[in-house]
């Protein structure tokens, strides 16, 4: 790639928009030009480093570095007399076609010069009539699963291989709709090929691992762990399967190993220094009342995991992303945090006697989260195909992830603040619901239509969440319509977070958080103290939805639909914007929280609402 990458600024996106949509790899169409965003060795430094030890340190196993900072993307200074900052990007792509029409030898044909960047003249391309041209971008090019991306060979793809030929080149449309199989690429010397033929699996040739966004000569080996070379695809350029971020997030919280540590040392000498098992734990416990006290709200286990640990014979946990979030949630007393002004984190449980309700029997806790602070960076990225985070917060450690600069010493990221409501469920409600046979039959449906869906997407790494997941994940949409029915922030700013951990227990919790002051208004927390009323108006709403009885007997292993990831769940009741979801509209099944048209028999909620 010979151009260099622009020199100033044509034109300017938020800070946030960096991480979630126009990263590293991404194209845009700025003012004057169509650009790939610059990898971060292209990020002019200026950014403020974020500080949140248990993403990085994610990070770092994740990428395999050692060494690691966040930053938030470069800002605007907006002040001429000092440094200029930004982030660079690079013209692409190198393919451009004329924007007057040229009528065919048929009526109905409409031809436009297709013409590389190298025949421009001072942006304009001149034709053998001397007349000069406006161009504007081609729209087609060719990527990979792993976010390589490069120009098409129009040459060798309108000639259907190598060719000598270099005579002018012509896009023409050839009706009146935009299907691939009316765009042709054709040749002065008079071979024309449909773009419909470009869809085709190895018709524009094999992944030839180009990384456009890292500069020159930053293109690598493009293959298949088995060592098969991997064929492009064609991809139109503004499509939305161009470019997905994948993004690590946590919510900062109090340090759960940093809680524990300090209960112990109220007791360590005298009680707990001589303790050599849980059973002898447990009887100190017991039976000496400073040493209950000061482990209340911790477990047996995650206490003598630290006494061993002190003595130099216990192991270090590596917990996930909401493994360590769910314990302090659900494992502290009635206060989280310390309520400062400025303070990342704090929260507290709300009265049972205020939201006790028949309905609410399965729900064993709720905390009002009056400010929180989530971070966000952004690890890779892919193309065609998302790869979000698993239900435990993770990414994959095997998925092709594309890089963001040639060498990772640091990371952007953002900070958003905000507030939110968290409700945990009882663990042994949702054991017993698990062991109903009209769950096990829903869950069996669930895994034959991701099996079904799988095929149809080959190498992907998603994995089918276990049905307890899709429960609250379905749970959790329901509730979010009902919620910002009144609480000031729309339903696509509050957003979702589903603790699904077995071995930990359950709950999810709603937030809302921007990197201004808009995340802080009160709203949600004010809707939480009024909780149970919204959750009856969720239950109730879900029981009908306007495509019923359609949508309640959808099966997930209908080969006529491709709503695979789905059973009850449609426009009209449970799909939500995709900004709120973190499985992006997938994985939902109302019949799995209410009753349904069909009987069903899976709800995990009884009729005790209405």
């Amino acid at each position: 790639m010979s151009q260099k990458p622009t020199a100033r600024p044509h034109g300017q996106i938020r800070q946030s928009q960096m991480i979630t949509t126009f990263g590293p790899g991404a194209m845009l169409d700025l003012p004057n030009h169509s650009v790939l965003v610059g990898g971060l060795e292209y990020w002019s430094p200026g950014g403020e480093e974020i500080q949140e030890p248990r993403l990085v340190s994610k990070l770092k196993t994740l990428l395999n570095v050692h060494d690691l900072k966040l930053k938030s993307p470069p800002p605007d200074l907006d002040d001429p007399t000092l440094p200029q900052t930004g982030v660079s990007a690079w013209q692409f792509p190198e393919w451009f076609i004329t924007q007057d029409v040229q009528r065919g030898s048929q009526p109905n044909i409409r031809s436009r010069f297709l013409v590389h960047r190298k025949a421009l003249i001072k942006g304009r391309f001149i034709d053998a009539d001397k007349k000069r041209r406006s161009v504007v971008p081609v729209r087609f090019v060719r990527a990979c699963r792993a976010g390589h991306i490069s120009d098409i060979d129009w040459y060798g793809f309108a000639h259907g291989g190598k060719t000598e030929c270099r005579r002018q080149l012509s896009m023409e449309e050839r009706g009146t709709s935009a299907d691939l199989s009316e765009v042709w690429v054709s040749c002065e010397c008079g071979v024309a090929r449909p773009m419909s033929e470009a869809a085709a699996v190895g018709a524009l040739g094999m992944c030839n691992g180009a990384r456009p966004w890292l500069g020159p000569y930053a293109a690598e080996n493009c293959a298949e762990s088995n060592g098969k070379l991997v064929p492009s695809k064609l991809l139109i350029r503004t499509a939305s399967n161009a470019y997905f971020p994948q993004l690590l997030s946590v919510i900062s919280l109090p340090d759960r190993d940093e809680v524990v540590s300090k209960a112990v040392d109220r007791v360590w000498q005298n009680f707990l220094e001589y303790v050599e098992s849980i059973e002898e734990l447990q009887n100190e416990r017991h039976k000496k009342p400073p040493v209950k006290a000061a482990l209340d709200g911790l477990t047996d286990k995650e206490v003598f995991a630290e006494i061993k640990a002190r003595r130099g014979t216990g192991t270090t946990e590596l917990k996930s992303v909401k493994h360590a979030e769910l314990e302090t949630l659900i494992g502290s007393k009635e206060e989280i945090g310390h309520d400062q002004p400025g303070g990342d984190f704090f929260a507290r449980s709300l009265p049972r006697a205020g939201w006790d309700r028949p309905w609410m029997s399965s729900i064993e806790r709720i905390v009002l989260v009056h400010r929180l602070r989530e971070v966000v960076a952004l690890a890779g990225f892919t193309r065609f195909e998302a790869a979000a985070p698993d239900v435990e917060g993770e990414l994959d450690m095997g998925v092709r992830r594309a890089s963001v600069a040639r060498e990772i010493t640091w990371l952007p990221a953002i900070e958003n603040r905000g507030e939110g409501i968290f409700i945990q469920f009882k663990k042994a409600e949702v054991d017993a619901w698990l062991g109903n046979a009209a769950v096990r039959v829903r869950e069996a449906k669930a895994i034959g239509g991701f099996d079904r869906w799988a095929k149809d997407h080959l190498g992907t790494s998603r994995k089918c969440p276990p049905i307890a997941y899709t429960m609250l994940h379905s749970f959790s949409h329901m509730l979010i319509t009902a919620v910002a029915l009144e609480c000031g922030y729309p339903a696509s700013a509050i957003r979702e977070r589903i603790y699904a951990l077995p071995n930990v227990g359950y709950g999810l919790l709603l937030y809302t958080g921007t990197s201004d002051a808009e995340g802080t208004l009160g709203g949600l927390v004010e809707v939480g103290r009024r909780l149970h009323e919204h959750i009856r108006n969720a239950l109730e709403l879900g029981e009908l939805c306007s495509n019923d009885p359609v949508c309640a007997e959808h099966d997930p292993e209908s080969q006529h639909e491709s709503r695979n990831l789905h059973g009850a769940a449609c426009h009209g009741c449970l799909l939500i914007a995709e900004t709120s979801c973190e499985q992006h509209n997938d994985f939902l099944d109302r019949s799995l929280v209410v009753a349904t048209v069909t009987g069903a028999g899976a709800e995990f909620f009884g009729g005790g609402y209405r």
